[in-house]
């Protein structure tokens, strides 16, 4: 997925960073990443470590998170997603609300696809309801149908809005392409919680945070994921068919700092690492005042191509480079 904050292509300045920070043997400690969205920190570590912890509050991140870091076994899934695939569509709530031919007008999917989304949505809520799967099925096949889905949305990547006219990549025919994971010995967890509530509830050894950087809540950005993710009924409203969504303090100017503060002071982890680029809500100033006050502090940066949008449709997005700060604290005992 074109995520916004996506940290796939940082991983490896993530990693090497914890590596020559953490004093020990990775594979007996448990690795938190409490802001996870689409989980490719938590990926990235799950092999290394003796156990991922995964959060997010969005629903769509949790079903993500639920199968790329909860899922550690092998999971007999051809039939299933070949059954998908061959579906017939059918005209739904994604369909009627989000899809062109639909009865809203937005035009999110194509008429095609709209109809594919509901079909195999559908199926995959009533396998689980009749308990031919299991939770563990039923979240690699939804996170597979997510993921596919966002391949041909009509979008400029997020959804706080359509484009006006079916582009390319959206009018190809939706496949629901399997969301492989990665098998590990042990079990992880995975929770869809407030991370200042979370982490007064959990601790382990190493904590990433990848909180959001600025005023954009993803639960605005992304509501049509939640929707396909939940397919529950509610009515959507205004011209981009938004849902109620949760508001994170992260994106608030005036509750930023605070909020920072309490989850560091909370968290009982030894090691803390935050993402952050210079374009935050919060100084690196301020960060680092913060953080010093719990421990031994460091930082270490590097320069960073933004995320862009979708240049279809003679778009004027223009990519342009940040510098990405990686903050670490080893906390006072």
């Amino acid at each position: 997925m074109n995520y916004i904050g996506s940290k796939h292509k940082l991983s490896g300045f993530i990693k090497s960073n914890v590596e020559k920070t953490v004093s020990g043997d990775l594979n007996g400690m448990v690795f938190c990443d409490l802001f996870a969205g689409t989980g490719s920190v938590g990926r990235n570590f799950k092999t290394s470590v003796k156990q991922v912890i995964a959060n997010d509050v969005e629903f769509y991140s949790y079903s993500l998170l639920k199968n790329y870091i909860g899922n550690n076994q092998k999971l007999d899934f051809d039939p299933y997603l070949s059954f998908l695939n061959e579906l017939p569509g059918k005209k739904g709530f994604i369909f009627q609300n989000y899809s062109e031919g639909g009865d809203s007008g937005r035009l999110y999917f194509s008429f095609e696809n709209g109809q594919k989304i509901d079909a195999a949505r559908f199926q995959i809520e009533s396998w689980k309801n009749s308990e031919e799967i299991g939770l563990n099925l039923y979240y690699f096949l939804l996170a597979s149908l997510i993921e596919s889905a966002d391949k041909v949305a009509n979008t400029a990547s997020v959804y706080g809005a359509y484009l006006k006219k079916i582009k390319p990549s959206a009018a190809k025919i939706m496949v629901i392409a399997p969301a492989h994971f990665e098998l590990t010995k042990n079990s992880h967890r995975v929770y869809q919680e407030d991370a200042n509530q979370l982490i007064k509830e959990i601790e382990g050894d190493i904590l990433y945070l990848d909180p959001p950087y600025n005023n954009r809540q993803y639960g605005a950005n992304y509501h049509l994921l939640n929707t396909i993710a939940k397919y529950d009924t509610f009515v959507p409203s205004g011209k981009t068919g938004l849902r109620a969504y949760y508001r994170s303090n992260y994106c608030r100017t005036a509750e930023v700092k605070n909020s920072f503060k309490m989850l560091v002071e909370n968290a009982r982890f030894r090691y803390i690492f935050l993402s952050y680029n210079n374009e935050g809500l919060m100084p690196a100033a301020e960060i680092r005042e913060i953080m010093r006050g719990y421990g031994k502090y460091d930082l270490v940066s590097t320069d960073y191509q933004r995320f862009k949008a979708d240049k279809s449709e003679n778009r004027n997005h223009t990519a342009s480079a940040t510098k990405e700060y990686l903050h670490i604290l080893e906390k006072n005992k």
